[in-house]
Order: structure tokens, then sequence, then C-alpha cells
């Protein structure tokens, strides 16, 4: 189990040492392009909802997605007219707040683990630490 969250999420132990920067990086890239995946996805799934059922077009439907997802509000929500589309822009509203909340929150999860893990690290004696 502990090699297989190693290969997702590739976070260095307590014990281990802070990994160097390239690795860091490769790591930072990596949640990078997962939490930009699952922001076109749900981008995907706003824009195929403002389409088939509210009736917008195209352009609109990106739009009104883009506008919901990140967090501006409606642009044509006077055009929403039958009940399937109101409850259809009311659920993609909420929907967008918890997957941009969870987007950020992998993004920033090798900054978060970086910063964090800096404060497990051991002092080397030799090199004159102090300890109170």
């Amino acid at each position: 189990m502990r090699n297989g969250f190693k290969l997702f999420a590739g976070f260095e132990r307590r014990q281990e040492k802070l990994a160097p920067w390239n690795v860091f990086l490769w790591r930072l890239a990596r949640f990078l392009c997962f939490g930009l995946l699952m922001i076109a996805a749900a981008l995907f799934i706003g824009v195929s909802g403002y389409h088939w059922i509210a009736g917008f077009d195209w352009i609109d439907s990106l739009l009104e997605a883009s506008m919901i997802l990140g967090g501006m509000g409606p642009v044509n929500g006077e055009h929403l007219v039958t009940d399937a589309s109101k409850v259809f822009a009311s659920c993609y509203a909420l929907f967008s707040g918890l997957i941009f909340i969870a987007a950020m929150s992998i993004i920033l999860s090798p900054v978060m683990h970086r910063f964090m893990h800096t404060f497990h690290l051991d002092r080397d004696p030799a090199k004159g630490s102090k300890k109170s």
C-alpha cells in the first residue's frame, strides 16, 4: 500500500530528507496538470449542460459555464426559462464551488507538503543546531 501511495503522490515521509528542487518542480507540475484536468472536465460538464439542457448556443454555454466555474456568477440568468435549466444551473453552481476548492487543494498540496515537511527535518548536531 505504501508503494502505491508513493507512486501517486510522491511525497517523502517524515524521516526522509527534503526532496531536491527538480523533484519538487516535477511533482508540482503533475499536480497542476491533474488540477487543470479537473477544471477542464468541470467546464465540459457545464458547457454541455448549458447547451443541451438550457438551450444556449456553444459560445454562450462556454461563457456561462466559465463565469460560474470562475466564481463570477451567471451572465445570461434571465434566459433560463425552463425548470430543468434552472435546476441544472443551481446544481452546476454548487458543483463548481466544490470543484474549485478541490482543484486548488490538489494544486497547492505539494507546496504545503514541502512547507510542512521542513518543520519535521531533524537538525544536524554536527552543524551546531541549538537545543534549548
